[in-house]
């Protein structure tokens, strides 16, 4: 779904000045909220399906040594869902680093164990979460799997709340089911510890490990805060129609700069993001601004995108974070994923 429309200039009413032109966009009679924008900073190779749906999600991880990946130092590493064939890796300049041909993965996420971590993908085609170890060296390997009884297994995001690892995957439909993941090695599977339903369909969430709060992005509804601990009882953070998110909403994701954390959300239906200021509090949320990600050089801008994910502090030579995107319309090439400078997006919103 795309829609473009004209610029003008104009000032945002939530306490956050916007200097210069922001692109305002028409949805029906809806109209987009003030949206800046930045500049891509780079992107990956194009995932293997052509002509196709395909590019997905991405997860991001770095340490402060960089990453010793298949024999080779990287400032860090992506992985990239190509939900028609499987999962990549690849270096920050967008390189194929590896690929595993795992079929029909949709979202994924990590959290850091040990030297490295542990990632999970909602799997449509073995009905589950497909689970993988990378042991601080040497490549990405499967590591496990949950199965689950969602018609289709769609959204997917992982936590740590008080030591526990935690798998969150969510069915097309909009049923949830949280796991506990247990297990050592390659021999990871998780036991449900929750389960309830967000209403519709549904996809991209993420997960505050210091909060103990889920986010999940209900595509024609907004974004939905439940908490981790205790019922699911949940707060409606922000919702579709008033220009801010137009539908789909799509990826959800977190990024913590020094003492503040933001939650970054894919307008898919007007190509942008909105940002909000969060707390461990409900109802504390700010909204901050809106933006979309330009073409910069040979790197074309972001389109109808779905998955994201950001990175908090130093990676590679993003200095302050990173922010990495599906792009739905890669030119003539297949989809792919962009990377976004984190400092960049916060000089435009004037944070």
């Amino acid at each position: 779904m795309k829609m473009r429309g004209r610029f003008r200039c104009g000032l945002m009413t939530v306490g956050l000045l916007l200097s210069g032109c922001a692109a305002q966009t028409t949805s029906g009679n809806l109209a987009s909220a003030p949206t800046v924008s930045v500049a891509a900073a780079a992107e990956t190779a194009a995932v293997a399906t052509r002509m196709a749906d395909a590019a997905d999600d991405p997860a991001i991880w770095t340490t402060a040594n960089g990453v010793s990946f298949a024999g080779k130092n990287q400032q860090g590493i992506l992985l990239g869902t190509d939900k028609k064939a499987g999962l990549y890796v690849f270096g920050l300049g967008g390189d194929v680093l590896q690929f595993l041909a795992e079929g029909l993965l949709n979202n994924v996420d990590l959290r850091a164990e040990g030297a490295g971590f542990v990632a999970g993908a909602s799997d449509r085609g073995r009905m589950g979460v497909a689970l993988y170890r990378f042991d601080g060296q040497g490549e990405l390997r499967p590591a496990g799997f949950i199965k689950s009884d969602l018609a289709e297994p769609y959204g997917f995001c992982m936590g740590r709340v008080d030591g526990q690892l935690l798998a969150v995957v969510i069915g097309k439909d909009g049923q949830v089911r949280e796991y506990g993941v247990t297990g050592t090695g390659t021999a990871l599977t998780g036991t449900e510890r929750r389960r309830y339903a967000v209403g519709s369909q549904s996809e991209g969430c993420s997960i505050d490990d210091a909060s103990a709060t889920l986010y999940i992005g209900e595509e024609l509804k907004g974004v939905w805060r439940y908490p981790l601990k205790g019922a699911p009882e949940r707060t409606l953070l922000a919702g579709v129609g008033d220009g801010r998110l137009v539908a789909d909403v799509e990826g959800v994701t977190l990024l913590r700069d020094g003492a503040e954390t933001f939650l970054i959300v894919s307008s898919q239906g007007d190509d942008a993001f909105a940002v909000w200021q969060v707390a461990a509090a409900a109802g504390a949320e700010r909204y901050v601004g809106r933006f979309r990600v330009a073409a910069s050089g040979s790197v074309d801008g972001v389109s109808g995108t779905d998955g994201v994910d950001a990175w908090s502090g130093p990676i590679g030579p993003y200095a302050r974070g990173l922010l990495v995107m599906q792009d739905n319309d890669n030119g003539a090439e297949a989809q792919n994923f962009k990377l976004v400078d984190w400092a960049g997006v916060r000089a435009a919103l004037e944070r």
